[in-house]
């Protein structure tokens, strides 16, 4: 079986796992459950397809079903707009790099950095394929860690999440930063699919974490738009930031995140505190480029 009709035969069964019968509106049949969840009759039934169709799609053959039978399966699995985004890119509905070819390396252009130091006041990070941190102003490294301190190919958010020093300790809402982290790449290989860079960041994180392990297995997806986070800083105390996601014109590979307090809140305090107390930092300068393996 080819890898994208597995991760979406296995994308299908958990999604239909998770599914209350009661709620999707199938009345009692009397028939003993043996798994949680639909049968795949019914989710066939819910979507209007056959089952025979539906068991093949979910065993991963070789079909391409339309997009209206695509948005009728994602309604009848209850999925929100991301699981129906990846689950069109699992299917092929949307247009993702060939697997295999060699892509660009990723650069962040000048202006880029100047907008990073223009909003010093608060931490901005730009991310790239699979999270990786292409950028940093000095309140992010002041908030986080200093990035540019870590070796190239450990500059990667999910990776620093689970395996860097210090993120566990930093977030007081932890394992739910982390599992975000995980739905997110989950993400990415659906859209990316036979990326080699992040196959290997997912093995690598699978051996290393039996957290990040689990999760994967659970195969759920999540597109990080907005948000918020709550942190311990050893500098100053508690502090809960907001965080908004712009992903930049004519790069849509590239994503900056700022992290916000509310006005007048002990968290904003706490920030300002934190960025009077690293002023002396030096000015922002270009990490060395990220170099695809």
């Amino acid at each position: 079986m080819h890898r994208n009709n597995q991760e979406l035969a296995d994308f299908l069964r958990r999604a239909r796992s998770q599914i209350d019968p009661t709620r999707a509106g199938l009345p009692p049949d009397g028939r003993v459950r043996r798994v949680p969840g639909l049968r795949r009759e019914e989710v066939a039934r819910l979507a209007g397809v056959s089952t025979d169709y539906y068991a093949r799609l979910e065993q991963g053959r070789r079909i391409v079903p339309s997009a209206a039978v695509v948005e009728a399966i994602g309604r009848a699995l209850g999925l929100d707009d991301a699981g129906r985004a990846h689950l069109n890119d699992l299917i092929g509905l949307t247009s993702a790099p060939t697997p295999g070819r060699t892509r660009d390396v990723q650069r962040v252009r000048p202006g880029l950095y100047q907008l990073l130091d223009a909003l010093d006041g608060e931490p901005a990070l730009i991310l790239g394929r699979r999270t990786d941190i292409l950028a940093a102003n000095r309140m992010a490294k002041a908030l986080f860690t200093d990035f540019d301190q870590l070796p190239v190919t450990h500059r990667n958010y999910a990776r620093w999440m689970f395996l860097g020093d210090g993120a566990r300790a930093l977030f007081l809402d932890w394992p739910d930063q982390a599992r975000a982290a995980v739905e997110s790449l989950r993400f990415e290989v659906g859209r990316n699919p036979g990326d080699r860079a992040t196959t290997d960041l997912v093995t690598e994180l699978r051996e290393h974490s039996p957290e990040f392990d689990q999760w994967w297995e659970q195969h759920r997806v999540h597109q990080r738009t907005h948000g918020s986070k709550r942190l311990r800083h050893h500098l100053v105390g508690d502090l809960t930031v907001e965080y908004e996601t712009l992903t930049l014109p004519g790069d849509p590979e590239t994503t900056l995140f700022i992290y916000t307090t509310e006005p007048g809140s002990p968290s904003r305090r706490a920030m300002d505190i934190l960025a009077s107390w690293t002023a002396s930092t030096p000015a922002l300068e270009p990490n060395p480029e990220i170099t695809e393996q």
